[in-house]
């Protein structure tokens, strides 16, 4: 029995593991369109005159778009650190398993 649980439990982990995986690709996804937009804003910025309206609103675009990535960037942070808790609790759980089929198969 406790194998079967064993195995359920590292089937869960592993499941987690890759959702974790997977949403951190999607940020960093995100942060590399944030950073391009972040570019062209800045690169249509130095076409006008530095004390236009059309800078001063691209400015807050541009500083808009920094709070934004560092948003992604905590989440990111969030989400690493759960892999790395999931990452260990997959380490025990096939700990666990190794450990009862050594007990199952010792006469």
């Amino acid at each position: 029995m406790g194998i079967l649980v064993a195995t359920l439990r590292l089937q869960y982990l592993i499941q987690s593991k890759s959702n974790l995986e997977y949403k951190i690709q999607l940020i960093t996804q995100s942060k590399l369109g944030l950073m391009q937009s972040t570019n062209e804003l800045m690169a249509v910025g130095n076409d006008y005159d530095p004390d236009s309206p059309i800078v001063k609103t691209l400015q807050q675009r541009q500083a808009k778009l920094k709070v934004l990535e560092a948003q992604l960037d905590a989440q990111m942070q969030q989400y690493q650190n759960q892999l790395k808790a999931v990452e260990t609790e997959i380490e025990s759980a096939r700990g666990i398993i190794e450990k009862n089929i050594e007990h199952s198969f010792k006469y």
